[in-house]
């Protein structure tokens, strides 16, 4: 979700909440400690130089029970951070700890923003020799005399 879109959908907001995508609920007294822009500037695995920039919030639990975060508060601190920080309409990448920090993407589901699980990737998988992967072909389709050297089924 990119910043234009999750701030768009604050403004409707009386209330915000966050779901990990299991379901289990960020708890209510969270709060956002941080709106940032993160920029990398990395060469990967196949020495291609990349740059990548996420606007970053951080969420954090307080034993703050009274003191909930509404929405025109996180709508300040995002337009503060948009003028000081010149904030690109770029992807947004929520820090969040349970056991430890975890780094996740974010999606709406019409209620609650939903965090979203990320993965690793490999960006040069033709230069540091991962091999394709080899089409699975059903046994019981091929007819008698398919199967040669040169059809991939073997």
């Amino acid at each position: 979700m990119k910043l234009s879109e999750f701030s768009k959908e604050l403004e409707d907001l009386d209330r915000i909440a966050f779901l990990l995508e299991d379901g289990t609920a960020v708890p209510g007294h969270f709060h956002v400690t941080e709106v940032g822009k993160v920029h990398r500037h990395f060469i990967d695995c196949g020495g291609k130089e990349r740059e990548e920039t996420v606007i970053n919030f951080q969420l954090w639990n307080a034993n703050d029970y009274d003191h909930r975060l509404h929405p025109e508060k996180l709508r300040s601190i995002i337009a503060l951070s948009k003028q000081k920080l010149n904030l690109p309409n770029a992807e947004i990448e929520v820090e969040y700890q349970a056991e430890t920090i975890g780094k996740y993407g974010l999606e709406y589901d019409g209620t609650s923003f939903v965090l979203t699980n990320k993965q690793t990737a490999c960006l040069a998988e033709d230069a540091c020799g991962i091999p394709e992967k080899k089409p699975r072909i059903r046994i019981s389709t091929l007819t008698a005399n398919s199967c040669t050297p040169d059809s991939g089924c073997c």
